[in-house]
């Protein structure tokens, strides 16, 4: 499936060791995944803060901070699957990372057929959790597959950046619910975007021309002047 009709999972790697890092990169490139690396805890707390990536894959030896410490940071907000990484094969030391957090844990040396399964399990736990029993959510001439990660409209396949899909999909798990500037802007951007209401602006509008019939009169992507925006399932006509 080509990313004209589904944006591509992105996924953080944390990895200090160039080698395995270089390997699962590859590999998941291979596999059509986005792929962004960091080679600190610190800086793939960074990347996954500001990135907002479907998966993280950590190691727990890392060079800065251990990666226990990563966990416990992220779980503080965000429910992202993770996926460790690790030599320990200690038994204390796989029940400590799943306490604080972790999904999935995988010993070294590993496997990639055994890795890309994880990732793939984790994604589809994580595409499922969101989606809820409805799977398909449509408004509109709008049909969104959250499984597929598609979006057609009467029927025609529709490109949406991985913001715009990101995005979208965030306001139907809430659809009917008035979201905030300032809570859109931190869970879809990261909490150091809180203030950009801007580029919410631009990709609202983004979403209304692909989406709405007539993005002057949206029936769907409504805004809450002075507050926020609030996606409706059924029509309703709104200026602005």
């Amino acid at each position: 499936m080509t990313d004209m009709q589904s944006p591509a999972f992105l996924i953080v790697l944390i990895e200090d060791e160039p080698q395995i890092r270089r390997f699962v990169r590859t590999s998941l490139i291979e596999e059509q995944y986005q792929v962004k690396e960091a080679k600190t805890g610190k800086q793939g707390l960074v990347d996954v803060g500001t990135r907002r990536p479907d998966l993280l894959i950590v190691d727990l030896g890392l060079p800065d901070m251990d990666g226990i410490e990563v966990i416990r940071d992220i779980r503080l907000w965000s429910n992202l699957p993770i996926l460790i990484l690790s030599a320990r094969s200690d038994e204390a030391d796989k029940v400590q990372a799943l306490d604080v957090g972790a999904d999935d844990y995988l010993t070294k040396p590993f496997g990639m057929p055994e890795l890309l399964a994880r990732v793939r399990a984790l994604l589809r736990r994580s595409v499922r959790s969101h989606a809820g029993d409805d799977s398909v959510v449509s408004f509109g001439d709008v049909e969104v597959n959250l499984v597929q990660r598609t979006v057609t409209r009467n029927g025609v396949a529709i490109h949406l950046t991985t913001i715009e899909y990101r995005l979208l999909t965030h306001m139907i798990a809430h659809a009917g619910c008035v979201l905030t500037h300032q809570a859109l802007l931190r869970d879809i951007w990261g909490p150091d975007h809180a203030d950009n209401h801007h580029y919410l602006r631009v990709y609202m509008s983004n979403l209304r021309r692909k989406l709405e019939r007539d993005p002057n009169m949206p029936k769907h992507i409504l805004t809450e002047l002075g507050v926020g925006y609030r996606l409706v399932l059924a029509s309703i006509h709104q200026f602005g």
